[in-house]
């Protein structure tokens, strides 16, 4: 049977190939308790930063409202863990599957939606999220529940890192305990700037019988990589430095700045010294091509990503940043969408590239070699750098 919410259809009887997502193997229960206690009080930590004018802000294409984005958050928890993503079941709170689903909503029209009071949305993220705990601690628990609060966890784990891109857009001091000074560089040979990887057959994509995956991940096949060199270290802030400074007619990172032939990089609310052996961050896909192509050099594909994310640790750098790739974000051979329908599929199509790794505001339970981040190539908000190949070897 199928429900359609004002356009949006959503599956309660799921077809066979849909129905594989109760296949997943979940966390133990008390593993989901503690991730979720986890987000909640980050959630907790960004809504409570904010004054009382930081809580309207503008109306731009890379930020939400925060009072969208906690109603959002706490209605797809609801929706999907409690109500089983059945339309036919009335949310607790008024009029929540018009202002906050976000398939029904535009972007801009969040900021003209009569969206309520802070301390009311509050009142429903911890009636819901108490509604969670509570069925977490009793044996009632059935493994369709428990998959979609696993899904909604994750959900809400994103929109804490989205609430950290927010931050540094609007040059708002962030309440998460990250900062770029905590950066630990290895030391890795300089004269043996790339990590050689031989002609192999890789296995992408996650397992039917692995733990909980997204959608864009089904199912896992084998791909038969080319020899290629990738560089161990991502690009860093002073091999950004000499390119800009060899082109002067691009233009530099919006965080930057230069005082008396001194570079300094803006990190929230504060201007810092420009860590000159950190990775270059907040660099979009065409800002990095661009770098590439004054290089003679290229972006890695996601596949040689993931050869990489899967290697020893050991022999190369992590960035800690989300990672540019040259792969467009397109569906696996056999891809079949899960219950939330909107996850990938709409994005599907060329538009969006494919970033691999993750920035140090992912928690580490979404940090896997597997997993398949996207974005629009001119976005440059989220904390992504990227690292170049070779074009032969």
């Amino acid at each position: 049977m199928e429900i359609d919410l004002h356009g949006q259809t959503y599956s309660n009887n799921m077809s066979s190939s849909q129905s594989d997502y109760l296949n997943y193997k979940t966390q133990e229960t008390a593993v989901l308790f503690d991730w979720l206690h986890d987000s909640v009080k980050q959630t907790q930590q960004n809504i409570d930063s904010l004054s009382d004018e930081q809580w309207h802000v503008p109306a731009l294409e890379v930020v939400n409202l925060p009072a969208w984005e906690l109603g959002h958050l706490t209605w797809f928890h609801e929706f999907w863990a409690h109500r089983l993503g059945r339309a036919s079941t009335p949310s607790s709170f008024q009029n929540a599957d018009e202002l906050f689903n976000s398939s029904l909503i535009t972007h801009s029209d969040r900021w003209k939606a009569k969206i309520p009071p802070k301390e009311e949305l509050k009142k429903y993220f911890s009636l819901v999220t108490q509604r969670s705990f509570d069925l977490l601690q009793s044996d009632k628990l059935s493994p369709e529940q428990k998959y979609f609060l696993e899904l909604s966890i994750y959900h809400q784990d994103m929109h804490n890192e989205a609430f950290a891109y927010m931050c540094q857009t609007l040059n708002y001091q962030c309440p998460q305990n990250s900062s770029v000074v905590g950066y630990a560089a290895k030391n890795l040979s300089a004269a043996d700037k790339y990590f050689n990887f031989p002609e192999q057959t890789l296995q992408v994509g996650s397992q039917k019988d692995g733990f909980f995956i997204f959608d864009n991940e089904k199912w896992q096949f084998p791909v038969n990589i080319k020899a290629f060199s990738v560089s161990k270290l991502p690009v860093s802030n002073q091999e950004y430095l000499e390119y800009l400074q060899a082109n002067p007619e691009v233009a530099k990172p919006k965080h930057w700045r230069i005082e008396n032939n001194r570079w300094y990089l803006f990190e929230f609310h504060q201007w810092i010294d420009l860590p000159l052996d950190h990775p270059v961050v907040h660099i979009s896909f065409d800002e990095a091509q661009k770098y590439c192509e004054w290089k003679n050099e290229r972006l890695p594909s996601e596949f040689e990503m993931q050869a990489l994310l899967e290697s020893d640790p050991a022999l190369w750098q992590e960035s800690d940043l989300w990672e540019w790739t040259s792969s467009a974000f397109l569906p696996f051979k056999g891809f079949e969408p899960d219950p939330y329908l909107d996850y990938s599929q709409p994005w599907f199509g060329g538009s969006y590239r494919v970033l691999k790794g993750y920035s140090r505001f992912t928690p580490k339970r979404l940090r896997r070699p597997q997993f398949r981040n996207f974005y629009l190539p001119n976005r440059s908000d989220p904390f992504c750098g990227f690292r170049t190949c070779l074009k032969e070897i």
